[in-house]
């Protein structure tokens, strides 16, 4: 949870943005003592051409009728990239509460999908990173089928499971990609009680957890790449994409694309053969 009592809160958003900046990177005078890392926030003001009290208010919270022109000119400011912009308008302007959720459902269209995809791991991800569907080689992959329904989401996977640090090599790559993502999410949805509970939940498990989220990174998923080390096949490359699903803006399709004739796809089907034998 934020400093500002919100799980997408903006102060706490705002002030490690602008403790990122030196002031001689914006043109400011170092000289003196500092009692701040990166700029004050009159200094963030006078750059972005509002008064301070303006910008006091804003970064309190309190500055719901705040113009398009004002975020655009802090986020010039503090070098924020293009998610980092979305994320603050946002949390500056959060959207009214939505009606109580009742429950993550994937299109039957979307699981026929899925299950046409049959060379490649694929799942689909909804609220809060959690693992609503995925088809047989993403499940020989990753071991869904085989969790409890609740411990079917990516965070708890990486941050509370052991087996992870070793299914994942470059784990705080993974873990740091994670927590960017999941605040993304609560920055979109501020009051939603589940993610709390996810939040509190994780930071009282994992001190590697606690530290990433008050870093305040943001990070939209959409392509890259992991390796792994399956206790199965070894060693794989996983380049990825992730694709929002049209109609269900909350549920991402998540779909590893291994180079054709590579290592990785062999060991993929080899992967595939064993599960389809051990479902016989």
């Amino acid at each position: 949870m934020d400093a500002d009592g919100e799980l997408g809160g903006i102060g706490d958003f705002l002030r490690s943005r602008r403790a990122r900046i030196r002031p001689g990177e914006v043109g400011l005078p170092e000289y003196g003592r500092r009692r701040v890392p990166g700029l004050r926030r009159e200094e963030v003001a006078q750059l972005a051409g509002v008064s301070v009290d303006y910008y006091i208010r804003l970064e309190q919270g309190r500055g719901q009728s705040v113009s398009d022109a004002v975020l655009d000119a802090v986020a010039r400011v503090l070098r924020l990239d293009g998610t980092e912009r979305a994320y603050l308008r946002s949390v500056a302007r959060p959207a009214p509460a939505r009606p109580r959720e009742t429950g993550q459902r994937v299109r039957p269209g979307l699981r026929l999908l899925l299950d046409t995809i049959d060379r490649a791991p694929a799942f689909v991800l909804g609220r809060r990173m959690d693992v609503l569907a995925w088809n047989a080689l993403g499940d020989a992959l990753l071991g869904f089928s085989a969790m409890a329904p609740e411990d079917r989401n990516m965070p708890r996977q990486v941050f509370l499971e052991p087996a992870a640090r070793e299914l994942y090599p470059q784990w705080a790559a993974v873990a740091a990609e994670t927590v960017a993502h999941l605040r993304l999410d609560a920055g979109l949805h501020p009051g939603d009680p589940q993610l709390a509970r996810l939040v509190g939940e994780l930071s009282l498990a994992s001190a590697d957890f606690r530290r990433l989220w008050a870093d305040h990174q943001v990070k939209r998923k959409t392509a890259g790449a992991k390796r792994m080390l399956h206790p199965v096949v070894g060693e794989l490359d996983m380049p990825y994409e992730t694709l929002t699903v049209a109609g269900e803006p909350d549920q991402s399709l998540v779909v590893y694309t291994p180079e054709p004739g590579s290592v990785t796809a062999d060991r993929l089907r080899t992967l595939a053969g064993r599960a389809a034998v051990s479902v016989v």
